[in-house]
């Protein structure tokens, strides 16, 4: 950073006396890998950038010429009135659970909408659904897809998005230009499409169908990110609220189940209950509770649709770790816990345990 807003070429033995003992070889390191991006000219005299890669990263940083690094704000006035952030959520969180609540009903034909093209082929392609006689069905990639928190689930789709890029004759440049951009963007706030490249206004269509942002049309020269777009690269929440993380930290209810397996869940949300059908076999339903039972037929449509007994450990390990008192921290969302250097030996071997038993 001192070198990108130096006018001037600077000595060696100048920079080098900023460095600590400790970082002497992370300093080392840094310079050789910029001297292999040639972003650093080999010089035995004086460092200084490429002047190509410093000028453009200093626009970069300051938003400032041409290239829309930030993206470019459309001034609100009685044509243009900034987006109600309400609906901006509505919308974001409409067309996530759209794409959640069609896995967990695939196969069955109980799903009121049914996403896009690109984006059913995006989720067999990335292995999350497969063909099975033709139709659609959630795999157990899928299902564990499905307990991760709502910013796991949308960057796994978007790093499979960039896999397939390619594939499709897309910069692969541009595109992650134009996800950083979006991380870097104000939500509420309407932005120019005028300066975008060809790949990007492709991006708009599919960006449309993941709920990252929303226009008027598909042919309107303006856009609004959403909360999905704002958070990328930040850890605050990606929706308002929502069932997306499949474990309901994100909205209040709770689940019994009793030692006949009878279950009972406190909850209205359709994504909850859909994803509570994959292994309950439903008896009643009311405004705000679901009662079900855990059956051998219930058991045996899970395996089919894919889910596995693994997905279920997290549970039994944080279990037995608590009855030993060496659980320092835990996050159920995340479904990770850490434990103290004491309790590892006999975690990893109650792991172990676990795991040959599954094998026998």
């Amino acid at each position: 950073m001192n070198l990108l807003w130096l006018d001037l070429p600077i000595p060696p033995s100048t920079m080098a006396a900023w460095v600590t003992r400790e970082g002497k070889k992370p300093y080392q390191d840094a310079l050789s890998t910029l001297a292999r991006l040639h972003i650093l000219p080999p010089s035995t005299s004086k460092h200084s950038l490429n002047p190509t890669f410093k000028s453009g990263m200093r626009q970069a940083i300051t938003g400032g010429g041409t290239s829309g690094s930030f993206g470019v704000l459309i001034e609100n006035d009685d044509k243009n009135p900034p987006p109600e952030i309400d609906a901006l959520d509505g919308y974001a969180l409409e067309r996530w659970e759209t794409i959640l609540y069609y896995m967990v009903s695939s196969g069955t034909g109980e799903f009121p909408a049914q996403p896009s093209k690109g984006v059913l082929y995006l989720l067999e392609r990335s292995g999350l659904m497969a063909r099975v006689h033709g139709a659609l069905q959630i795999t157990s990639g899928g299902f564990q897809f499905l307990l991760h928190p709502p910013h796991v689930q949308l960057w796994e789709l978007l790093l499979q998005y960039l896999q397939m890029a390619e594939e499709r004759q897309m910069d692969l440049v541009e595109v992650i230009s134009f996800l950083l951009m979006l991380s870097t963007t104000e939500l509420g706030k309407n932005y120019s499409t005028e300066n975008l490249s060809p790949t990007q206004k492709t991006m708009l269509d599919d960006l449309r169908d993941y709920g990252l942002i929303k226009q008027r049309t598909p042919t309107s020269r303006r856009f609004s990110p959403t909360r999905l777009a704002t958070t990328l690269t930040s850890s605050s929440p990606p929706l308002p609220t929502s069932a997306g993380s499949g474990d309901g930290s994100h909205a209040q209810g709770f689940i019994v189940l009793e030692t006949n397996y009878r279950l009972y869940a406190y909850t209205d949300n359709p994504l909850q209950i859909a994803v509570l059908n994959l292994f309950v076999t439903l008896k009643s339903r009311f405004p705000n509770l679901v009662i079900g039972a855990i059956t051998r037929d219930s058991v045996k449509k899970a395996l089919a649709s894919g889910i596995t007994a693994d997905q279920a450990d997290y549970e039994y390990v944080l279990n037995y770790a608590k009855q030993l008192d060496v659980v320092l921290w835990e996050n159920a969302s995340r479904r990770c816990f850490f434990g103290s250097v004491e309790g590892h030996a006999n975690i990893r071997g109650f792991i172990e345990r676990r795991q040959t038993a599954g094998g026998a």
